[in-house]
């Protein structure tokens, strides 16, 4: 198998560009860079429409490789195992099919099943994963990039198998005859090398292999991105805390907010970690513990086994050395059922018998007040009692007395520590105690939700609905609104209100996903029924009154309900030019953060209308549903508080909620030199008083070839011009012909010139000449 991964997406990118399939040919081209690095949210955005694509055009190289890098996210970024596992199993069997046989991605699929299983259990797999790894590797060449990637993964396996130096043999031979074959090995191939050295306890040769690494990365004049230079900072501080070099360490530690953001670093980062606390050079604080924790759950909701046992055993071992002794008993506790889940218990069996040893040796914490009063102590001495201390001492008073109602505080502490899981256990536990306790419920519930335990929300639901179906319906909505199931959490909140009307939270949800499903009538109903019980009910939180106003003012402007919207807006205080009527004024520029068709998230300039309204102020294109002059509502909560009191030169952020009045503009691109600050600012005016718009798009950074000056640039401007509705391209075309007139440097626009039935020669030499 020779043909190239690559020359084959050019390729196939360029028949779909041709065949106008343009969003595919553009998923085709950017999904292996969100997946690499860690762009999630731009992959989940492209890759159900690409997928859907390449299947209904029956392209099914295409879908091998769209699943191919999907896969890869998921289990290398997102640390997927079982959650993956069908996906990884239907790919393999998808990819040894007669019409798939032959693309070269397709032998990738084998990586995709072997990394699963490695997430899943490591060494348990050590076995299946060997042999399929062999049976791919005698199909691949030395030149291809799969003879890399599945190189590296034969390594990690033997890792795995407890054979390190042969790991690192095996990467040896490979790299030899991928040199042979012309080819250089890939910056993660010092990491698999690094990875074998760290484990033989050779750091010094570790970080000599990540140097060597990218030095070769450099002089192949390959870019490190950010994710290449993130992977080999975490490496080396690993190394250098090992090595007890202290400063180096902390000087190459991403921090907190870094590893929380990227969960394929997060393993070394807690290694390195802890070896820094034990020298004192790192904080052992609480905070540290509920990340810790917050990391195990992930790991643990997506069936990773082998990782979240292994992240556990450091977070549990750290607790053991702050004094969290009920922190460390709840990570044993859970250490022993991922236990369960492995295949192979070698090398991990004994480090957990080890926590629990020294979670035994801790004293237990005499508690301050008879155990009856220690509720009232800890609310009167918060500074005293941090989360961990209060755990300590709530298991101690529910040992010393089983019924006397500590377990629901012991359960939220817990939770407020990262421990959902176990929270929801305690919880249970005092379900069974007290049936009938509906905040017991509540708060399950909500700890359940928080888990991510499906499982746990259904029996929940079905034990509440015999005796209580209002809850057993009131779980299931939230549950469904934490997954994004709209319709059926609106379906739920009208069931609860149905049986208790007087109910303000099922109705808040209620609004809220009426609104995620666009039927506003019925979002504005439910706020404004929730606002009319304010007057009865006197737990309806008095700070969610201004939020609920916000939301009815929000959906009331996309109903045009102009009469309520000024009632709202005058109970928050908000002053209006007229008495009736839309509203439309002038009050301050705002940022509206709108979604783009690739996942990404854009900054548009808008003047604000109204309480809720924004007209967008840029000329965009068609990775964005709206344009220029566009009446936009927005939501009511602001993206960028204020960082100071005053908010000088402070823009607040909104996000999009919906397109209320589209102007109807038409974009169409223009490009050429920058004509300096008079000039141009003398064309946007007159086209504004034509009524058209302009936008810049480049930065001062663009430069275009100077076909005057050999070896010379000017600086370029990249912009759109928004076309009014009523104007065509002809006359589009006419008036910056006639604005740009006499320009030194003539601007081209091809596109619109093709448009308007005008002669494309001039521009296509413009494009030729300044090499745009």
């Amino acid at each position: 198998m020779t043909t190239d991964i690559w020359a084959w997406v050019h390729d196939s990118h360029g028949r779909l560009v041709e065949a106008g399939h343009h969003r595919l040919a553009t998923a085709l081209a950017e999904i292996a860079g969100h997946a690499v690095e860690g762009r999630n949210e731009q992959l989940d955005a492209v890759f159900p429409e690409a997928l859907a694509s390449a299947r209904a055009l029956g392209l099914p190289w295409v879908e091998v490789f769209l699943r191919h890098w999907r896969l890869q996210n998921l289990l290398n970024k997102r640390h997927q195992g079982e959650a993956a596992l069908a996906e990884a199993v239907s790919l393999l069997e998808y990819a040894h099919r007669p019409e798939t046989e032959g693309c070269p991605q397709a032998v990738c699929a084998v990586q995709d099943f072997t990394i699963c299983h490695a997430n899943i259990d490591g060494p348990g797999y050590v076995p299946e994963r060997l042999a399929v790894l062999e049976e791919a590797l005698e199909r691949v060449e030395p030149a291809r990039a799969c003879f890399d990637c599945l190189s590296r993964e034969y390594a990690d396996t033997l890792e795995d198998a407890g054979r390190p130096e042969q790991a690192l043999a095996h990467l040896d031979r490979a790299q030899a005859r991928i040199l042979a074959a012309g080819e250089q090995v890939s910056l993660a191939f010092g990491h698999g090398r690094a990875s074998a050295l760290h484990r033989l306890g050779r750091h010094q040769e570790a970080l000599e292999a990540y140097r060597v690494a990218e030095l070769a990365q450099v002089a192949a004049r390959r870019r490190l991105d950010e994710d290449d230079r993130r992977k080999l900072a975490v490496g080396r501080a690993l190394q250098y805390a090992a090595l007890g070099r202290r400063e180096e360490a902390l000087a190459q530690l991403p921090d907190l907010e870094e590893a929380e953001s990227y969960a394929d670093i997060r393993l070394r980062w807690a290694a390195a970690v802890e070896l820094l606390a034990g020298a004192r050079a790192y904080p052992n604080d609480p905070e540290l513990g509920v990340r810790l924790a917050h990391w195990v759950g992930y790991l643990d909701a997506a069936g990773s086994h082998r990782p979240c046992l292994d992240l556990l055993l450091i977070a549990g071992r750290l607790a053991v050395a702050r004094g969290a002794r009920e922190v460390a008993r709840t990570l044993v506790i859970a250490g022993q059922r991922k236990l369960s889940q492995l295949r192979s218990t070698a090398g991990v069996s004994g480090q957990l018998a080890a926590l629990r040893s020294a979670v035994e040796a801790l004293p237990l914490l005499e508690l301050p007040v008879p155990v009856g009063e220690l509720a009232q102590w800890l609310a009167d001495h918060p500074a005293a009692a941090n989360g961990e201390r209060a755990a300590d001492l709530l298991a101690v008073a529910h040992a010393a007395d089983p019924h006397g109602g500590h377990l629901p505080a012991l359960a939220g502490v817990l939770g407020g520590l990262g421990h959902a899981r176990a929270a929801a256990g305690l919880l249970w536990e005092q379900l069974d105690l007290t049936p009938g306790d509906v905040p017991v419920a509540d708060l399950l519930a909500a700890t359940l939700i928080e888990a991510r335990d499906g499982e746990g929300v259904r029996r929940l639901a079905d034990r509440l609905a015999a005796g209580s179906p209002a809850e057993a319906h009131w779980v299931r909505a939230r549950w469904a609104a934490a997954e994004g199931r709209w319709a059926e959490a609106a379906e739920r909140c009208a069931a609860v209100l149905a049986r208790d009307p007087s109910r303000p939270a099922p109705r808040r949800l209620g609004a809220a996903a009426a609104t995620r499903l666009g039927d506003y009538p019925t979002a504005q109903r439910l706020y404004q029924e929730l606002l009319a019980l304010s007057d009865g009910v006197e737990d309806l939180h008095q700070e969610t009154w201004p939020a609920d106003l916000w939301h009815l003012v929000t959906v009331a402007t996309v109903n045009r309900d102009w009469p309520v919207v000024r009632e709202a807006g005058a109970l928050l205080g908000l002053e209006f030019e007229e008495d009736e009527g839309p509203v439309d004024e002038d009050w301050q520029l705002v940022t509206v953060r709108a979604p783009r068709s690739d996942g990404t998230v854009a900054e548009l300039s808008a003047l604000r209308t109204g309480p809720a309204t924004a007209r967008i102020l840029p000329v965009l294109g068609d990775d964005l549903p709206l344009n220029h002059h566009d009446v936009v509502v927005f939501g009511p909560a602001v993206q960028n508080p204020s960082p100071d009191e005053d908010g000088a030169e402070w823009r607040p952020a909104f996000d999009l909620l919906t397109l209320l009045d589209p102007a109807g503009y038409t974009t169409w691109w223009l490009d050429g030199a920058w004509p300096g600050t008079t000039t141009w600012t003398a064309l946007r005016e007159a086209l504004a008083d034509a009524g058209y718009g302009l936008w810049v798009h480049s930065g001062e950074g663009y430069l275009i070839t100077d076909p005057d000056t050999p070896g010379g640039s000017l600086r370029g401007v990249y912009a759109a011009v928004g076309v009014p509705p009523l104007a065509t391209a002809a006359e589009a075309d006419a008036v910056l012909t006639t604005l740009t007139k006499g320009w030194p440097h003539p601007l081209s626009w091809p596109e619109l010139a093709a448009a308007a039935g005008a002669d494309q020669a001039p521009h296509l030499d413009v494009l030729r000449r300044y090499g745009l």
